[in-house]
C-alpha cells in the first residue's frame, strides 16, 4: 500500500489518479514492458498476423521471446490470438478492440521519433 501511494505522489497528476490502486501511468508501463511488446503492437495495428510474419519483422527475438511475450499481451487482453484446427498448425494475433485503444499513442511516438531524428539530423548538418 505505501509503494502505490507513494507512486501516486510521484505523479504529476495524483489528484486525478488517487481513486486507483496504482497510477494509471505505472499500469501501462507495466503493460508494455518487455521485449518489444510496443513494436508487436505497432505491427498488428490494422491487420492480423501469424507468428511466424511477426518473428520476420523481429529477427534478434528468439521464438520462445516472442512467444512469452505474444502470451502476455494475450493475457493483458491487448491482442487475441486465433487457433486454426489444421496440419500444420495455423495460429493468428491480431489487436483486441482494447489493444486498438493504444494504436494512437503508438502513431504519436512514431511521429515524435521521426521528429526527433529530423531535429538530431539537422544538429549534426550544423556541427
Amino acid at each position: 500500500m505505501y509503494v502505490e501511494l507513494e507512486r501516486h505522489n510521484n505523479c504529476h497528476m495524483s489528484d486525478k489518479c488517487l481513486r486507483y490502486k496504482v497510477c494509471p501511468m505505472v499500469l501501462v508501463q507495466q503493460l508494455l514492458q518487455g521485449k518489444r511488446k510496443i513494436l508487436i503492437l505497432w505491427y498488428l495495428s490494422g491487420k492480423i498476423l501469424r507468428f511466424n510474419d511477426i518473428k520476420k519483422r523481429l529477427p534478434d527475438v528468439t521464438q520462445k521471446m516472442l512467444t512469452q511475450q505474444l502470451r502476455s499481451l494475450e493475457e493483458d487482453h491487448l491482442i487475441f490470438r486465433k487457433v486454426y484446427a489444421v496440419i500444420p498448425p495455423k495460429v493468428e494475433y491480431g489487436l483486441t478492440e482494447l489493444g486498438e485503444k493504444i494504436i494512437p499513442i503508438l502513431e504519436m511516438m512514431h511521429g515524435f521519433g521521426a521528429e526527433y531524428l529530423e531535429l538530431r539530423s539537422s544538429e549534426s548538418a550544423i556541427n
